[in-house]
C-alpha cells in the first residue's frame, strides 16, 4: 500500500476514534441547552433536545434574577483581575525569564513552591486582612487577593525563556532598554502565553464561589455564581429554569475561550516546551 494510501486510513481511524469522544465530552454541554429549553413534564425525559424549544424559560430566568447586576459585578471584578495577572504576570516573568539576578533561582523556586499551598490554608489569612482594610462588599475585595497568579508567573517566564538570547542583545544594541525591549519585542513574542494566563485568571474570577460568599453580604454585591447557587436552592424543582440560568452564565466565558482558543492552544504548547 502506497504512503499516501497508509495516511489516509491513519486519519480515517483518527477520526473514528475522536469523534464519539468528542460526542462523549460535549454531550453534558448539549444536555443542559437542551433541557433548559424543555418544559418542566420533559423534563424527566432522558432525551436531550425538547419536541417544542421554549425560549421564554431564559426571559423568565432572567426576570426572576437579576442577572444584569450580577453579570455586571461579575464581568468587572473578572476583567479587572484578569488585567492585573497579566500586567503581574509580564513584569515577574521578565524578572524571572530575561534578566539575571542572584537569588532568582531560590526565589523563583520559593515562588512556584506556594503552588503547593491549598486555598482553603490562605482563606482566613486573606479574609483577615480584607476585613482590617474594611474591603468587605467592595470590589477591592473581589480583585485585589487575585491580582497575582503563581501559575501564570511560571507560564509566562516559561514563554520568555524560550526567547533566544540573540534578540535581546541585539535590541541593546540598537539602544533599546529593558522596557522599550520588553514592550516592542519580548512581550508580542509571549502574547500566547499572556493570552493563556488571561483565559485562566478570567476564568478562575468568573467562576470563584467561595470567596465572594465569604468576603461580601450585600446582595448589589452578588457573583452570577452567587446568584446561580441561590437560584438552585429556590428553584431546585424547575431543572429547566437553572439549567437556562447555567447557560446565560456559561455564554461570556464560552465566547471568550472561542475568541482566544487559538492563542490558548500556543500559550499552553510554549509552556510545556520551555
Amino acid at each position: 500500500m502506497t504512503r499516501g494510501g497508509w495516511r489516509g486510513r491513519e486519519e480515517l481511524l483518527t477520526h473514528v476514534v475522536l469523534l464519539p469522544l468528542g460526542l462523549l465530552v460535549a454531550f453534558p454541554f448539549l444536555w443542559m441547552i437542551g433541557t433548559s429549553l424543555k418544559t418542566v413534564a420533559e423534563t424527566v425525559h432522558f432525551w436531550p433536545w425538547p419536541h417544542s424549544p421554549q425560549w421564554g424559560n431564559y426571559a423568565a430566568v432572567w426576570r426572576d434574577i437579576p442577572f444584569g447586576r450580577y453579570l455586571f459585578v461579575t464581568a468587572l471584578s473578572s476583567s479587572a483581575v484578569t488585567l492585573c495577572v497579566v500586567t503581574s504576570s509580564l513584569g515577574a516573568g521578565y524578572a524571572f525569564g530575561v534578566l539575571r539576578w542572584r537569588g532568582q533561582g531560590v526565589l523563583f523556586g520559593l515562588y512556584m513552591a506556594t503552588m503547593m499551598v491549598p486555598f482553603e490554608v490562605i482563606l482566613i489569612p486573606n479574609y483577615l486582612t480584607v476585613l482590617k482594610l474594611h474591603w468587605t462588599n467592595t470590589f477591592w475585595a473581589l480583585i485585589v487577593p487575585w491580582a497575582a497568579n503563581v501559575f501564570s508567573v511560571f507560564l509566562v517566564t516559561q514563554s520568555f525563556r524560550g526567547l533566544p538570547r540573540d534578540f535581546q542583545e541585539a535590541a541593546m544594541l540598537d539602544g533599546c532598554g529593558h522596557w522599550a525591549y520588553l514592550r516592542r519585542i519580548a512581550a508580542p513574542l509571549v502574547s500566547p502565553a499572556l493570552a493563556t494566563s488571561a483565559i485562566f485568571a478570567f476564568l478562575g474570577s468568573w467562576n470563584s464561589l467561595l470567596w465572594p460568599l465569604v468576603v461580601t453580604d450585600d446582595k448589589r454585591m452578588r457573583t452570577v455564581e452567587m446568584g446561580l447557587s441561590s437560584f438552585v436552592q429556590a428553584e431546585s424543582s424547575n431543572v429547566h429554569l437553572v439549567m437556562a440560568g447555567s447557560v446565560i452564565a456559561l455564554l461570556p466565558v464560552l465566547a471568550l475561550f472561542v475568541a482566544m482558543q487559538r492563542r490558548f492552544i500556543e500559550g499552553m504548547a510554549a509552556g510545556v516546551k520551555g
